[in-house]
This record gives structure tokens, C-alpha cells and sequence, in this order.
């Protein structure tokens, strides 16, 4: 079994508003979803129930 607490990862989802978000990483540890949004510099997160709710995924 893996230790690692962060996954590095390149997907894209789109929010409740239409908005297009890029998912950066996977929080193990803290079962957290971490993303990056066009307009903002700095990483967004979000709890993963909270982002199974609100974001659908780019195909």
C-alpha cells in the first residue's frame, strides 16, 4: 500500500456555473480535491463529497 499523501494529476471539470477548472492533485490524507481556476493564481480546494456534487468532468 501506497504512503503517498498527494497525487498529481491533469483533468479538467466543469463547475455548477459553467466555469472549466483544472484538477492539479488528490489529497489523500485530507480527502481533499485540489484545482486551479484561470483567473486566480493560487490553488482552489475542495472537499471530494463537495466536488462529486458540483463538478462533472471534461471530456
Amino acid at each position: 500500500m501506497s504512503n503517498e499523501k498527494h497525487k498529481n494529476l491533469n483533468r479538467y471539470f466543469r463547475d455548477r456555473r459553467g466555469r472549466v477548472v483544472h484538477v492539479v492533485e488528490w489529497d489523500k490524507q485530507k480527502q481533499r480535491v485540489i484545482f486551479m481556476l484561470d483567473d486566480y493564481e493560487h490553488p482552489c480546494f475542495e472537499p471530494l463529497e463537495q466536488f462529486k456534487k458540483y463538478y462533472t468532468e471534461v471530456k
